[in-house]
């Protein structure tokens, strides 16, 4: 055989073997990356059941069985509790376990997007392990491996059979979310090449970058009115714990992530009807 007819098939032959280690480590690995969730916010706070985010989490798991799902953040205001998603047609007895984790810089509080600091010496270096602390469930951990070993112990817990699906938020509050990875980015390249080492942190990377463009179907509406969203977002118009009308209507209450996270009521659905995205 010549060698110009050998390189085709030696490439062919690597990608073959690449892909039946990416799936022989899936099957033994605490986390599958899947991806970017959403692109852009559409409400504050926007991680608990009942919003559209959190709902698209549940038509994931209807879809593929999983009882639990991990979503990695940058760090915000919040403590990053963990909360159940209800479907009709979900596995889960008492809905998704929704489980979130969060990286703390040390030395900064921040929700913005560092691309210098953060997105690419990520991309390429990895992080380094000793550079963040970790948050979930109001806990914090001085090392991924700690809070990984917590996210464990809550799965076991769930029943979960297989690795854990694993998203980052991935909202974007500023700039177009085509150029912006958005919120938990570099925690989600962090978690794959600890996994799946560089090449496998590269392909995930890649392919969750593409998630919510084929997958998300708030995704049209999303991109079509990012500037909007955006916009309201940062002038405090979006924040459902703030806004007067919702302060006075009788179910504002239900817009509160404690009250789904201390309370048997029945799921109720966000409605965005209260702003002008025009």
């Amino acid at each position: 055989m010549k060698f110009s007819k050998m390189i085709p098939l030696a490439i062919v032959l690597l990608i073959l073997l690449f892909g039946f280690n990416l799936w022989y480590v899936t099957q033994h690995s605490l986390i599958e990356p899947v991806g970017r969730l959403t692109v852009n916010k559409l409400g504050n706070p926007d991680m608990f059941p009942g919003h559209g985010s959190s709902q698209i989490i549940g038509s994931y798991a209807a879809k593929t069985g999983t009882k639990c799902v991990l979503v990695v953040h940058y760090r915000g205001g919040t403590n990053y509790v963990r909360f159940h998603e209800e479907d009709e047609e979900i596995l889960a007895p008492d809905g998704v376990f929704v489980i979130e984790l969060t990286y703390v810089d040390p030395g900064e509080y921040t929700t913005t997007v560092d691309w210098v600091g953060d997105v690419i010496p990520a991309i390429l270096f990895g992080v380094p392990e000793n550079k963040y602390k970790y948050l979930a469930d109001g806990i914090t951990f001085n090392s991924l491996d700690d809070a990984l070993k917590y996210v464990s112990d809550l799965v076991k817990s769930r029943g979960q059979e297989g690795p854990i699906p694993m998203f980052y938020h991935g909202t974007s509050r500023e700039e177009n979310p085509y150029l912006n990875p958005g919120c938990g980015f570099p925690l989600f390249v962090q978690i794959a090449w600890k996994e799946y080492g560089r090449l496998g942190a590269y392909y995930y990377t890649f392919k969750g970058l593409l998630w919510p463009y084929v997958s998300n179907r708030l995704y049209p509406y999303q991109i079509s009115h990012y500037s909007s969203l955006n916009d309201l977002y940062n002038n405090d118009k979006l924040n459902y714990e703030s806004i007067t009308s919702y302060k006075n209507n009788s179910n504002s209450n239900s817009l509160s992530p404690s009250y789904y996270r201390n309370s048997n009521s029945d799921k109720k659905t966000l409605n965005f009807n209260h702003v002008s995205l025009n």
